[in-house]
């Protein structure tokens, strides 16, 4: 007995320490990859924000939305508006600015597109599923008419430039001031690298803790079942509105570092296009998991990006100009078939498999000892943020569980 709980402990803290491992990794990786890399890990980090904030939307509350990219387009601008000076563009456009402080307009960013999520939440509180995911999708149209058409803003069709982001007087360029460290030179991609690594554990500790305490179990209660979640007291629709405004804000957070990645923004980056493939990181990754959101954005916003710049090593991609799949394609083609796979063999998408627990074995190893898919006996949250309630055809949590649960107590 003793034996089996020593190894139970310690399968419990290896994704902990393994976690532990790839941040120190990811803190070395400045010093010896080239621009490429840390430029693809700017936008992973970028990426990694945003599908936290839709997982706990629609992973851990059960709301679907189509409108991420829009929350992202209002963080980006918003930034490069409040941070940015009045200017020219192409095409004679001119566009405003703020000037305020480059860490004021991150914060005022954010805001902006969590007051915009909280606008839109009197919706949000009242649909759910498809009907949600439609009426959300009308956000997307509507930003891609404000962003061409407010020029003055956004710059329209050109974008604009985004001010560099400074802190406390340091600033994230090449040379204001210049920083050698272990006789490598510290530039602008190296020195947001860090910035982005760092605001993605600090996103990542936010949502498992929030997942962990009680705001967090009423959300994957209301998931399970709104009529369960308000007879037990639980406000449904302030929670699923709150749950709105919060994933609006990652959204602009991630808005923010994608800014700062590109330098110019956009409108046709922030299309319809986007917001399905965050859909896609947090299914790939595993829905309600906090760990599989960051998972599923690195495979979906690192494979593209991976096979463009090796393209001309791997014979079986079409080069551009020539017929065939080229590597956008193929990429497209290994999502969709991620999405199959997760679906049919790992419901628990690239976090289960990763943790050697696919859904299978969940369910079998549930079948026999009657604890719910995943769960340890340590409580109801595991320490990635996933439900650990067992889940019916309704998605109610099973009255059998519960009551097995308390002949044992």
């Amino acid at each position: 007995m003793f034996e089996r709980v020593t190894a139970t402990g310690a399968r419990r803290h290896l994704p902990r320490v393994a976690i532990l491992v790839i941040v120190f990794l990811l803190i070395a990786v400045p010093f010896y990859v080239e621009a490429f890399w840390l430029q693809m890990g700017l936008f992973v980090f970028a990426a990694a924000i945003g599908a936290i904030g839709l997982n706990l939307l629609t992973g851990s509350t059960g709301q679907l939305s189509l409108a991420h990219a829009f929350f992202l387009a209002v963080g980006a601008y918003g930034y490069a508006y409040f941070s940015g000076s009045k200017t020219q563009i192409g095409g004679g456009v001119e566009v405003g600015g703020l000037e305020l402080p480059a860490l004021l307009a991150a914060v005022l960013a954010v805001a902006l597109a969590g007051f915009a999520g909280l606008l839109f939440s009197p919706i949000a509180s009242r649909l759910r599923g498809i009907y949600l995911g439609v009426a959300s999708l009308s956000l997307v149209f509507i930003g891609q008419h404000i962003l061409l058409n407010a020029q003055s803003v956004t710059g329209g069709f050109y974008g604009r430039n985004t001010a560099p982001f400074s802190l406390f007087g340091f600033s994230f360029t090449n040379e204001h001031p210049p920083l050698t460290v272990l006789n490598i030179d510290f530039g602008q991609r190296e020195r947001l690298w860090y910035l982005g690594l760092g605001l993605l554990i600090l996103c990542y500790l936010f949502a498992i803790n929030l997942l962990r305490g009680r705001p967090g179990r009423a959300l994957q209660t209301i998931r399970d079942s709104e009529i369960a979640a308000a007879t037990m007291g639980v406000n449904v629709r302030a929670y699923k509105a709150a749950a709105f405004v919060m994933s609006s804000m990652y959204a602009g957070l991630a808005g923010v570092l994608v800014a700062l990645a590109f330098q110019r923004p956009v409108p046709d980056y922030f299309s319809l296009s986007l917001s399905i493939t965050y859909l896609a990181m947090i299914v790939i990754g595993g829905l309600g998991s906090v760990r599989g959101a960051v998972v599923g954005a690195a495979f979906v916003t690192a494979l593209p990006q991976i096979l463009t710049h090796y393209s001309s090593s791997l014979t079986f991609l079409a080069q551009p100009g020539e017929s065939g799949v080229g590597a956008a394609e193929f990429a497209n083609y290994s999502y969709g078939a991620a999405i199959v796979l997760v679906i049919l063999v790992a419901p628990g998408g690239l976090a289960g498999v990763l943790s050697g627990r696919s859904g299978r074995a969940a369910r079998a190893r549930a079948s026999v000892s009657g604890e719910p898919p995943g769960s340890t006996v340590t409580g109801p949250a595991s320490p990635e943020g996933d439900s650990r309630q067992q889940h019916g055809p309704t998605g109610a949590t099973s009255s059998v569980t519960r009551n097995k649960e308390a002949e044992h107590q």
